[in-house]
């Protein structure tokens, strides 16, 4: 009887770890808004991480963030670390393209609470009165990630933060463009 026991609870440890093994190996997460301001505007919030302190919705989540700014003060080889509490975790960033009015990309590295490396693309089309930003991270899921995304909608989660990142971005831009 135990035998059975045993060799039924290997068939579902396998069936598990087989069935997490064949979850995707990428994942995207994609928001975009309309920004109240031309395009020079919004590119000039993006990229530069001194100026993200005011729309990044995750600079507020803790009153003690340590940052540290290296390389340029802006664009390519920009980079900026930060290290925070549970919320905000520790991590650093790095433009690695720039193309002024249009996009911005980011090589985002996690540290804390788990290590990951993605890869974040703003980018910038004029819209009405404004700029259209659409917000792009892209990144590769191992085991653990395929593994929590069965029970944690990542795309909700994080998407939540890009959106209010977003109206933050459109307010601080409204700021800067009177």
């Amino acid at each position: 009887m135990l035998r059975t026991i045993l060799l039924g609870l290997l068939a579902v440890v396998v069936v598990a770890v087989a069935f997490i093994a064949s979850r995707p190996s990428t994942f995207t997460i994609e928001r975009s808004a309309e920004i109240a301001a031309p395009p020079a505007v919004v590119f000039a919030l993006l990229n530069d991480f001194h100026q993200w302190s005011q729309w990044s919705p995750w600079e507020k989540l803790d009153p003690n963030l340590q940052r540290s700014f290296d390389g340029p003060a802006s664009g390519p080889g920009a980079s900026y670390a930060w290290v925070g509490n549970d919320q905000v975790g520790e991590g650093r960033m790095k433009i690695v393209e720039s193309e002024p009015g249009e996009s911005v990309v980011v090589d985002l590295e996690f540290e804390k609470p788990f290590a990951a490396k993605n890869q974040t693309t703003f980018t910038l089309a004029p819209a009405g009165h404004g700029t259209k930003v659409r917000w792009v991270m892209k990144g590769e899921n191992g085991f653990v990630g395929k593994a929590l995304s069965l029970v944690m909608d990542m795309d909700a989660r994080v998407g939540r933060d890009f959106e209010a990142g977003l109206a933050n971005l459109n307010a601080a831009a409204a700021r800067a463009n009177p």
